[in-house]
Order: C-alpha cells, then sequence, then structure tokens
C-alpha cells in the first residue's frame, strides 16, 4: 500500500498494467510495481491536481487541475501539450478508448479534444461542474456526471474524411454527406445504425457501423457492399490498394473491396486494443503490426494467407519501434518498411526475409512522423525542424552517398511544435499543426513520373525528363534506379550528371569486363554486397575472379579459405600479401599465412601468367555464351 502525506485526487493503470499513475498536490507521480524499480515524479500544473488518465493506445497521460489548465504528456513526462487557463478548474479528463480523443470536463464547460490537445468543439451546457466523464466503448458517444444532480449525453459528429476531390463529413450519427469539390454534386449517405468508424482512400469508402460493414466506390454512391461484423466494435479501419482491414478486440480481419473475406493473420500473445494507425501498416501484399508485448519487434504477414512472411520469423530492431510504415508500390520482393524507434531515428529495411539477415539501414535522425506515397514509393516525413522529403529511399542500399543527394527540404518551423502527416496523396502532403488547422504542401510531380519510367523499364524517357528538368536531385535518382536495375548505359550517364566522375570510371570498368557474371558480380560489389557478388562468382565456376575479389578488398583471410578450399592460386594470394605488407613495412604474424607460405617462394613471372590464363580463358568462356545485351540490362 503507498502512503503519501497529501491527499491523492486520481490515480490511472499504465498501459502495461505494471505502472500506475496518480497525483501529490502539484506532482505527478509514475510508480512501477516491481520492487526497487525508479519512480518518476515531476511538477505538472501550478495548483492541485485533480484528475489524470493514461490511455494503453497511444501512451499518452492526460491532467486536470485547480490552475485552469488541462495537459498532454509522454509516458517519460514531457509536455506534449498545455491549454490557455481556463474559467474554472478543469475538474474531469478521459480519453476515448482508441486515443484519437479526450474529453475535458468543467463548470458549464464540455470541451472535445484532438490526441494532440487543440480542441475540436466546445459546449456550454447548463450543467454544473461536470465532476466525471466515461466514454461508450465504440468512442462515439460520451456521458457526464454533473452536479445539478443530471447526466449528460454527448455523441461525436462533423467528423471529416477528404481524399482527393472527395470530402465527407458525418452530419448526424446516422447520415454522411459526400460532396464533390470538382462539379460541387452531394450525395447523402444513411446508415441503419450509428456510424463508429470510417476511412476514405484508393477511390473507396469503408465504414463501420456497430453492427454492419459498407463499402462504397467514389464511381458510385448508391449501391455499397455491405457485410455483417463478425464480433465487437471496430476500433481501426486501413486500406490498401487491393484490399482494406478491420480491426476489433477479437483480431485483424481482411476483405476485399468486393466484400469479400481473405485472412485473419494471428500471433502469439497478439492484442489488438492496443493498435493504432502508427503500429500496424498495411500494402497490397504485405501486413506488418508492430508486437506490443515486444515493442522492438515487427510481425511480417502476408495478407492473402494470413501466414507469415518469408522464413516466419519477425524483424527485431534494437530498441523500442514507436511508428511503422510499409511502401505501396513496386514489386513484392522489393517491398520496404520504414520505422522510427523510441530515439527518432528513422530506419529502413526490406520485408523480404529468408533466413539471411537483411540490412537495416539508418536514413533520418529526430524524425517524429513519416508517411509514403499512395502511387509511388516517395518518404515524406517530418525530421526536427525540417520537413524533407525522401524521393529515393531505396538509394540507401545501392549507393550510400546517393542519398543525401536525392532528399528535398524545407524550413517546419512554421509548422510550431508536434505537426502530424494526414496524408500523402498523388503530390500534396496534408498535415495538421498544432492547432489542429491544416497545412498542405506541394511538391514536384517529376520524381513520381521518373519512378513510373524506371518501373516500366523506360530508361530513354527517364534520361529526357532528367534533360528537361535539369534537377541534380532527379539525375541522383535516376543513377540509383538505374543501379537497382542493372541498367549501366543509363547508370553511367546519370552518374556523369552529377559529377561522380570515378563512379562514372568504375561502370566503364564494369562494361569492359569479359562475362555477364562478372559484369552482375561488380555491379553487386559496386552496390556494397561483397557476399552476394562473391557467391555470383563461385557458383559460375569463377574461382579466381572471387579470390581476386576478396584481395582487392583486403579480405585476406577469405580470399585463402576460397583458394585453399579450391586448391588453386594459393601462390596468388600469398604473394599479394606479401606486397601488401611490404608496402607499409611489416611482417606476417599470421599463422595461417605463415603455415601456407613455408617453403613457398613466390615466382612473379608464373603468378602472372597464370592470371593471364584466366582471363583468357573467362574471355573464351563468354565467347562461346548466348551473346548478351550491350545494354547490361539484367532482367528483375
Amino acid at each position: 500500500m503507498l502512503s503519501k502525506g497529501t491527499p491523492i485526487y486520481s490515480v490511472a493503470w499504465g498501459p502495461d498494467s505494471e505502472k500506475i499513475l496518480y497525483t501529490s498536490g502539484k506532482q505527478l507521480i509514475i510508480k512501477p510495481l516491481q520492487p526497487n524499480a525508479k519512480v518518476l515524479q515531476w511538477k505538472a500544473h501550478d495548483g492541485i491536481i485533480l484528475k489524470v488518465d493514461w490511455n494503453s493506445v497511444n501512451e499518452l497521460i492526460l491532467s486536470a487541475g485547480e490552475d485552469c489548465k488541462y495537459k498532454v504528456w509522454d509516458s517519460y513526462g514531457r509536455l506534449l501539450y498545455c491549454s490557455q487557463a481556463h474559467e474554472y478548474p478543469i475538474i474531469s479528463v478521459a480519453w476515448a478508448l482508441d486515443g484519437e480523443l479526450f474529453a475535458v470536463g468543467s463548470f458549464h464547460t464540455l470541451r472535445l479534444c484532438d490526441k494532440t490537445g487543440w480542441s475540436y468543439a466546445l459546449e456550454k451546457p447548463n450543467t454544473g461542474s461536470i465532476f466525471n466523464i466515461a466514454w461508450s466503448t465504440d468512442g462515439t458517444q460520451i456521458a457526464g456526471a454533473c452536479g445539478n444532480g443530471h447526466v449528460i449525453f454527448a455523441h461525436i459528429v462533423e467528423q471529416r474524411w477528404v481524399w482527393k476531390n472527395f470530402e465527407i463529413t458525418l452530419t448526424k450519427r446516422r447520415t454522411m454527406e459526400v460532396r464533390n469539390v470538382l462539379n460541387d454534386a452531394v450525395d447523402l449517405l444513411e446508415f441503419r445504425d450509428r456510424v463508429i468508424k470510417a476511412s476514405l482512400n484508393y477511390g473507396h469508402l469503408v465504414v463501420s457501423t456497430s453492427l454492419q460493414c459498407y463499402i462504397f466506390s467514389v464511381k458510385n454512391w448508391n449501391t455499397p457492399l455491405i457485410f455483417d461484423l463478425k464480433e465487437g466494435t471496430v476500433s481501426l479501419i486501413l486500406q490498401a490498394e487491393r484490399h482494406f482491414l478491420l480491426v476489433d478486440g477479437g483480431g485483424i480481419y481482411l476483405y476485399s473491396y468486393e466484400g469479400r473475406f481473405i485472412s485473419s493473420p494471428k500471433f502469439p500473445g497478439m492484442r489488438t486494443d492496443v493498435l493504432n494507425a502508427q503500429t500496424i501498416s498495411l500494402s497490397n501484399d504485405t501486413l506488418a503490426v508492430r508486437d506490443k508485448s515486444d515493442e522492438k519487434v515487427i510481425y511480417l504477414f502476408d495478407p492473402l494467407s494470413g501466414k507469415p512472411l518469408g522464413d516466419g520469423k519477425p524483424l527485431s530492431h534494437k530498441t523500442e519501434i514507436m511508428e511503422i510504415a510499409l511502401d505501396q508500390k513496386g514489386l513484392t520482393n522489393e517491398r520496404k518498411i520504414a520505422f522510427i524507434d523510441k530515439n527518432r531515428d528513422l530506419y529502413i529495411t526490406s520485408v523480404k526475409r529468408f533466413g539471411k539477415e537483411q540490412k537495416v539501414i539508418k536514413i533520418g535522425t529526430m524524425v517524429h512522423t513519416v508517411a509514403w506515397n499512395d502511387t509511388c514509393n516517395i518518404l515524406c516525413g517530418l525530421q526536427d525542424t525540417c520537413f524533407i522529403i525522401w524521393y529515393y529511399p531505396s538509394a540507401v542500399y545501392v549507393d550510400k552517398d546517393l542519398l543525401s543527394k536525392t532528399l528535398y527540404e524545407k524550413d517546419a518551423s512554421e509548422f510550431s511544435k508536434n505537426p502530424q502527416i494526414v496524408s500523402f496523396v498523388g503530390s500534396q502532403v496534408t498535415i495538421r499543426i498544432a492547432d489542429g488547422s491544416l497545412i498542405h504542401i506541394s511538391i514536384s510531380p517529376y520524381p513520381a513520373i521518373l519512378h513510373e519510367y524506371a518501373n516500366n523499364s523506360k530508361w530513354e524517357d527517364a534520361i529526357r525528363l532528367c534533360r528537361f528538368v535539369k534537377d541534380q536531385t532527379l539525375w541522383a535518382c535516376l543513377a540509383a534506379m538505374a543501379v537497382t536495375s542493372k541498367d549501366m548505359n543509363t547508370a553511367e550517364v546519370a552518374y556523369a550528371s552529377i559529377g561522380e566522375i570515378d563512379k562514372v570510371q568504375y561502370i566503364s570498368s564494369i562494361k569492359d569486363l569479359p562475362s555477364k557474371e562478372s559484369r552482375l558480380a561488380h555491379i553487386l560489389l559496386f552496390s556494397g554486397n561483397v557476399q552476394d557478388a562473391e557467391t555470383v562468382l563461385l557458383q559460375a565456376g569463377l574461382i579466381y575472379q572471387a579470390i581476386q575479389v576478396n584481395i582487392n578488398l583486403y579480405n585476406w583471410e577469405r580470399a585463402l579459405e576460397l583458394a585453399v578450399k579450391h586448391k588453386t592460386h594459393v601462390d596468388t594470394v600469398l604473394a599479394y600479401r606479401q606486397k601488401f605488407l611490404d608496402d607499409f613495412g611489416k611482417k606476417e604474424t599470421n599463422q595461417r599465412f605463415l603455415q601456407y607460405a613455408e617453403g613457398l617462394e613466390i615466382n612473379w613471372d608464373k603468378i602472372k601468367t597464370k592470371i593471364e590464363m584466366e582471363i583468357a580463358k573467362e574471355r573464351e568462356r563468354a565467347a562461346a555464351a548466348p551473346a548478351v545485351r550491350a545494354s547490361l540490362t539484367i532482367q528483375r
């Protein structure tokens, strides 16, 4: 039992049920239930704190006090929002279950707020003080306990959804108004039960009521597809181009836009009650879910079967993951996931995982929120005081030096504190700032066009576009895209246009290699994939070339290992190793090299003859093979 000298007016459980939050005068205190665990305590208000609430989905804390203010905190005690002082003390605050909204009660005052703090609506009912607020489980209704002996009820209306030229408003509990801003046409959608959740994207409106799910096409608002919901209240709707998912207390359910049930993925310890748009992401071929019991883990599923992707192992990170986002376009084996960890570092990695450890690469720091474009794999985010766009994030996999050249940055200090990206549709990004207003940013349409040309291998069109726009960022994107697709002619032109002469020379040397296996291996080396390059050469029987690659990279032990294993060019490895040591005035200390060098005389003339024979042998082999295109384009 806890004992404090001051009255405790309010207490709340933490999201993991392993901590409690309680008040003590002007202080907020988070106490873990484990013995000897560190207690977090901070001064939160200038008056006595009367009410707290802690949401299990977004993990944010609400506090209200006699200083007439309400505040939003994160679970580390950092202030995210502080309201203006009201006329009377704030007596009650309460989160909606999904963590998207909260309500605030005071004398003759009921306020509805967004999770970031700004106010949606203010009502002045003649009820006296509102001492307590309770939300319905579906998050559409509020009940308030009033000082005049009444119970007040309120319903959430006037919610809005926007996609391209359509704006949809929930005008009543069971009625939506659809407005096409191009021709000002208006349609009314009537529902049998009250609307709980809705989502508008990819040409479809998905609406869940207390009993049914409605699927509308933007081409026809009159005949929706309707099916009955399995159980529970829908807490989240996520859409992809080909299908959508519903989350309720019982599980995750995927449906086609024809209303056909597809799958219901599961993993051990899955808790759907704490999922939100930041911890679950959907694309045409992948579903990603962050595990609540271990926030360092992301589970990846095939939406069509509901089974884990690849070898079944989840993606694991070194620190807790805060937000995840899947890209939406391209081939399945190129699908990427971006995620932000607890340190606010942004990482990107491939979702295709078959035993081999995938590269998880950091591409940004101090990133608060990200979103992928709906039509091509362009990523935008808010980074510290900058709005930033990664026009081709996958560039980091082919040439890390190019990533910084494929970025667009804009000062975001005008957005004030904690802005959030609402959507990234076409060439427009919508951002909601701290006061709740929306800001629209238009980006260049040319990178999206370049993505389309690259996806369809229209390299001549891509080069013409870059020459027309005359933008170094676009040329850098084209260079990375061309290397990814193994089209080295285009890559050579693009690298020359951004002044990367050393890389142009290397690409030129690749084109002179005799066999297609050697060319492919050196393209992989160019991208930093040493292991894959070596594998290509070994599978083609080019043992000397695989050894030489390791010699050139000073991977001496691997070079010797290959030479010994294949019983060839041991003397070549030892000769290059000795030359390397002589250049630096060092003596051999590696016992393995000393063992093989014992009694061996290095004859450079003999070694050079052997190397020339290997090169001649490769040329003969390449000449005998079917002719390859001069462009070096290797199909994906």
